[in-house]
C-alpha cells in the first residue's frame, strides 16, 4: 500500500492540502525525529516535491555535512544552510525536511515563517536515542558521551522547536501513522491560523 493509498481516500489528503493552503511544510526537529522518512511519505501523499536541506547542502558544497562541519567548522555550514533554505523556500510549494539546527537560527526562523508552515515533529530522548545511536554520520553527537549531548541538545533546542506552527508526536509507530498524523493536523488547520491552540 502506498502513501496516497493510506490517507483515507481524498477526504484527509484533501483536508490537508486546504490546510496547507498553498505553502511550505518545513519540518523541523532534533536529529532522529523522522523529519527525512516522515517528510517523503507526506510528499508522495500529497503530491508534493521533497527536499532536504541537507542533501541540498550538500550539493551545493559538493561534500557531506560531517566533512562541511570539520573543513569549515559549524559558523560557515550555518550560512551556507540559510542561503540553501532561502532558495528552497523560494520555490516552493514542497514538503521540506529541514536539519536539526536550522530552526534555532532567528534568520532561518523568520525565512520559514514567511514562506511557509512550520511543523515540530517532537520525540522524547529514548525514542530519539534508538534511531541515531548507529549512524556514524552526526557531527555534533561525535563527543565521549554522545547521549547526554542529545539530552543537551534537547534541552537547549526544544523550548525554541516549541515555536513552531504546529508540533506532531513522533513516537515508535509504523512511520505511516505518523505521516497520517501530520495530515490530520494540517487538516484541522483553516488555512489562515496556523498556530494550533
Amino acid at each position: 500500500m502506498n502513501a496516497k493509498q493510506d490517507t483515507g481516500k481524498t477526504g484527509l489528503r484533501e483536508k490537508a492540502l486546504a490546510g496547507l493552503a498553498g505553502r511550505n511544510l518545513i519540518l523541523v526537529g532534533l536529529m532522529g525525529a523522522g523529519k527525512s522518512a516522515i517528510g517523503k511519505l507526506v510528499a508522495n501523499a500529497l503530491d508534493l516535491p521533497y527536499v532536504d536541506t541537507d542533501h541540498e547542502i550538500e550539493d551545493a558544497a559538493r561534500m557531506t555535512i560531517a566533512d562541511l562541519f570539520a573543513q569549515y567548522g559549524e559558523p560557515e555550514f550555518r550560512a551556507l544552510e540559510t542561503r540553501v533554505i532561502e532558495r528552497i523556500l523560494s520555490e516552493g510549494p514542497a514538503i521540506v525536511s529541514t536539519g536539526g539546527g536550522a530552526f534555532i537560527n532567528p534568520a532561518n526562523r523568520e525565512l520559514i515563517s514567511s514562506s511557509g508552515l512550520s511543523m515540530w515533529l517532537k520525540a522524547d530522548l529514548d525514542t530519539l536515542w534508538d534511531r541515531v545511536r548507529r549512524r556514524q554520520t552526526r557531527p555534533l553527537l561525535k563527543t565521549e558521551n554522545p547521549k547526554q549531548t542529545l539530552k543537551d541538545l534537547m534541552d537547549k533546542r526544544y523550548p525554541v522547536y516549541a515555536q513552531a506552527d504546529v508540533t506532531v508526536l513522533s513516537r515508535n509507530v509504523r512511520k505511516e501513522t505518523v505521516m497520517r498524523d501530520v495530515l490530520k493536523a494540517l487538516a484541522a488547520l483553516d488555512g489562515g491560523n496556523t498556530r494550533e491552540e
